[in-house]
């Protein structure tokens, strides 16, 4: 018997494989954290499947997300990353990786981890929305417009209120699956 998925991931593998084991499980460790602030980042402007098809070129191209070494990347490891076919070679993305990661540090050393930071925002816990279809569900809320702003202001780049909402969801700060997909009910 065919599982109900959410029409979205329908018609390509690695979306369904995306939307059956990642988007909306709530993570709380800052190397997923950090991984997907920078695919959520790069994906502006483009399509989410472009990306998944290159999330392992990133993580080769970023050391296997170790924050410590992306925000030390020196402009002549920023233009080597910028060659690598495997990733989007968008000088302005490529270059808020790195001022990403050392926003991310500070805000490691401030608060203990950036997960403490970022589930602060919704009191520690997922959001269970009840939407039917996914026309319901909202590119952005108050609650992204709000993390926009204090990310902005805590020096991320690349984090406008869709992008910011499009993590939350990925992250499982928000469960927007549909309600008669059948991880909706897993994941409540």
């Amino acid at each position: 018997m065919d599982k109900k998925r959410c029409e979205w991931c329908l018609g390509h593998d690695i979306y369904v494989k995306y939307h059956d084991e990642h988007w909306g499980v709530p993570r709380y460790d800052d190397k997923t954290l950090f991984e997907f602030l920078t695919l959520e980042g790069a994906q502006a402007g483009l399509n989410w499947l472009t990306i998944l098809k290159k999330q392992e070129g990133y993580r080769k191209a970023f050391v296997d997300w170790d924050v410590q070494k992306v925000a030390r990347f020196s402009e002549k490891k920023i233009l080597k990353t910028l060659e690598n076919p495997n990733i989007i070679r968008n000088k302005l993305k490529v270059r808020s990786t790195v001022t990403n990661a050392q926003s991310f540090i500070r805000i490691q050393n401030e608060y203990g981890s950036f997960s403490e930071y970022f589930w602060n925002f919704s009191g520690g816990k997922p959001i269970i929305n009840k939407y039917k279809t996914m026309a319901q569900v909202p590119a952005t809320t108050a609650l992204s417009d709000k993390m926009s702003k204090q990310f902005k202001k805590d020096g991320f780049k690349f984090v406008g209120s869709t992008i910011v909402y499009a993590y939350m969801q990925s992250m499982g700060m928000v469960n927007d699956h549909t309600t008669a997909c059948f991880r909706h009910k897993q994941l409540k």
